[in-house]
């Protein structure tokens, strides 16, 4: 098979990823990263000779003889290769734009203030308790989900930008999923929380939940 995806089943970045591929009906190898496992399966030797970030995702394809890290960089090569049935972002510009700084808000600024490793060195090197960790991470998600909440009031349909999928739902849907694991009350966000659901009516979608994959536990 001429796609991989090396991920971690509860990984927001990969969830992404599986979602594009699935939206673009696509077959692919995915191949588990444990981020805990003996210490974490990312910083194994073989893996850094695939990405020596040691993050998850990476995608193959090994047609075209790329490996690709981050998660909007991938979606973005997916949608360009492979436009049809789900295009994820639109042809003209200003549009195009408006969808990647909601995604950038998303992936860049909301999600890695949450992820493993940070939450890993706040207990590790600055002895915070796991509960203390916790509630980092969802004053985080809560800050950035109010931005969002507040731009999509002005662009919202069916889904973040209209009647169809795009980039921004493909972002949003993963980070709802990490809200919800870290308690974060969801009232204040009813269009968020509209738009999650209505995504979560998709095949795709279903079918890239975390606890839909093989790794998961």
């Amino acid at each position: 098979m001429s796609l991989k995806l090396y991920g971690y089943w509860r990984s927001s970045a990969s969830y992404r990823v599986r979602i594009a591929l699935n939206l673009k009906g696509l077959e692919y190898e995915y191949i588990a990263i444990d981020l805990k496992k003996d210490g974490g399966q990312q910083h194994s030797a073989q893996y850094d000779a695939v990405n020596p970030a040691h993050l998850v995702p990476t995608f193959v394809d090994d047609d075209e003889d790329i490996i690709l890290n981050q998660s909007l960089s991938i979606i973005e090569y997916l949608d360009e290769r492979y436009r049809e049935p789900y295009p994820l972002l639109p042809a003209h510009s200003v549009e195009k734009a408006r969808i990647r700084a909601l995604a950038q808000d998303i992936a860049c600024d909301i999600q890695p203030l949450a992820n493993l490793r940070v939450l890993t060195a706040l207990q590790q090197q600055y002895e915070l308790s796991a509960e203390h960790s916790n509630q980092w991470a969802s004053h985080w998600i809560t800050k950035g989900l109010s931005g969002i909440e507040r731009r999509l009031q002005t662009q919202a349909g069916r889904y973040c930008f209209g009647f169809d999928v795009t980039l921004a739902d493909v972002c949003l849907v993963p980070q709802v999923y990490a809200a919800k694991r870290f308690n974060v009350d969801m009232t204040p966000f009813p269009l968020i929380s509209r738009i999650y659901h209505q995504c979560q009516t998709l095949q795709a979608f279903q079918k890239a939940q975390p606890e839909e994959q093989a790794d998961c536990p």
